[in-house]
């Protein structure tokens, strides 16, 4: 008997062998990989848990406090499946007051955004002409006075930490309870015999443009779009020689840019429109009589969230958390959104003072996450009921979203789906990783990020599928 128990231990002890070698030949690969980014004063915040057990694997100061960039993402659309919930949807509604238009928007960051709008079979400019034709059933040729209810957001549009010079980007957008085209016009310049033309999309009398682009024989073109002290009035700048672009670029009023294009639209087919356009919060729906709503699914702005690191989709997400948790549904602020994803840390076991949430997509450089905090939200997901819905907004290597040119040979293709982060001197990954020994989360933090930094949290995703996959064979 005894002999047998001795046979039995060794036996039992074999068995975990494979596991620790694992573990053990992967921590050695990694810390390989970065050494060479240590020396170089690149710091890293990196954690890596088996999904089924939630056991570290792998860690290299995983309760470091770092600047996500772009992870802070995962925060966001975590917290909006909380609070919200899968079946949530953004309603945009359309109706009248008496004789005046009335739009009252709900934060939705996605009506007309291109690649939603794509997804669907959806042409630019449809909601105008589905405004249109519903005023033409309902017999209407005129209409007085537009008004643009904004009130689900505060009117804090511009987020105080953002870079103040960056602010024209796409990436840096205002924040609107009514949102349009990712609040961005696309611009682009073209060179006609010696002259530079300047094209927008879409067309409108909106934006005032100054152009100052010079026409140019030989060499490479490079323009830019710049504010002045006037709202939407851009001054183009740089040299065009065949042409360039197109590029977006962020407009100011973002409501106001949504009524404005409407109302030249009706003006366009026919029904007149007399009055004038105002943005203002309605004292009451009492005689709002609703001509037609937009919806849109919050599984649409996790996917542009996520996998295309649509900043404006993070933003209102955290917005929309603080109005839906306010007693009258409105006044989403970014204070009371901050309030709200600590809490839901908090509930997760994360002490207070183990993060800072700034903004909801990870354009400030005040956010403060580190790698362990990041694999606990995802493992939360995880394993929740929603997990198929948030993977399926990540970006997936060498497929799609901002990964789809990395992981691309047939080893890694498919089987990474992660969040990128980057802002200048930061860059981050996390996300899961698919193995033939089972699935493993991720999350890696760099900053002060160089050049080869994206190769090393490249090769550190890589690691962990190469090193459980020679494990299982």
């Amino acid at each position: 008997m005894k002999i047998r128990a001795k046979n039995i231990i060794i036996f039992t002890a074999l068995t975990l062998l494979p596991s620790s070698f694992a573990k053990a030949d992967l921590a050695g690969q990694i810390d390989q990989i970065i050494s060479r980014s240590l020396q170089q004063g690149v710091k890293f915040s990196i954690h890596i848990v088996e999904n089924d057990s939630g056991d570290t694997v792998y860690e290299h100061n995983a309760e470091e406090l770092m600047i996500p960039a772009s992870n802070m993402k995962i925060i966001t659309t975590a917290a909006a499946l909380k609070y919200l919930g899968a079946d949530y949807e953004y309603k945009t509604k359309v109706g009248f007051c008496g004789n005046t238009l009335v739009i009252i928007g709900s934060g939705d960051p996605l009506l007309g955004d291109e690649k939603t709008d794509s997804r669907y079979g959806r042409e630019q400019g449809w909601i105008f002409r589905e405004i249109a034709q519903e005023l033409r059933k309902n017999e209407v040729q005129s209409i007085e006075d537009i008004i643009i209810d904004t009130g689900v957001f505060d009117n804090q549009c511009v987020h105080p930490n953002w870079p103040s010079d960056q602010l024209n980007r796409w990436y840096a957008c205002e924040v609107s309870g009514l949102n349009y085209n990712d609040n961005c016009i696309q611009m682009s310049t073209k060179n006609i015999n010696g002259k530079v033309a300047i094209l927008i999309e879409p067309q409108t009398s909106f934006v005032k443009l100054i152009n100052k682009v010079t026409p140019i024989t030989t060499g490479d073109s490079a323009v830019g779009a710049y504010r002045n002290q006037q709202p939407n009035t851009l001054i183009v700048r740089g040299k065009c020689k065949d042409q360039a672009g197109p590029f977006d670029v962020a407009i100011e009023k973002p409501a106001a840019f949504f009524g404005f294009l409407l109302a030249e639209h009706l003006n366009k087919t026919g029904i007149k429109v007399t009055g004038r356009l105002t943005e203002k919060i309605l004292a009451e729906e009492g005689d709002f009589r609703l001509l037609t709503e937009f919806t849109t699914p919050i599984g649409d702005c996790l996917l542009r969230c996520n996998k295309d690191s649509l900043g404006l989709a993070a933003e209102a997400l955290l917005k929309t958390i603080a109005a839906k948790n306010n007693p009258d549904g409105k006044n989403g602020s970014w204070q009371k959104g901050r309030e709200l994803v600590g809490e839901y840390l908090q509930e997760l076991g994360i002490e207070e003072n183990r993060f800072y949430i700034d903004d909801g997509s990870g354009l400030s450089r005040e956010n403060k996450l580190s790698a362990q905090i990041i694999t606990k939200v995802l493992l939360n997901i995880y394993n929740s009921d929603d997990w198929e819905l948030y993977k399926n907004s990540l970006a997936v290597g060498g497929i799609d979203g901002t990964i789809d040119d990395h992981f691309r040979d047939e080893k890694y293709k498919g089987k990474i789906y992660g969040k990128t982060g980057y802002i200048n001197g930061v860059k981050s990954l996390s996300g899961i990783c698919v193995t033939a020994g089972g699935d493993y989360i991720f999350s890696i933090l760099t900053n002060d990020a160089n050049g080869p930094t994206r190769t090393a949290i490249n090769n550190i995703a890589k690691a962990i599928i190469d090193k459980t996959d020679d494990t299982i064979q």
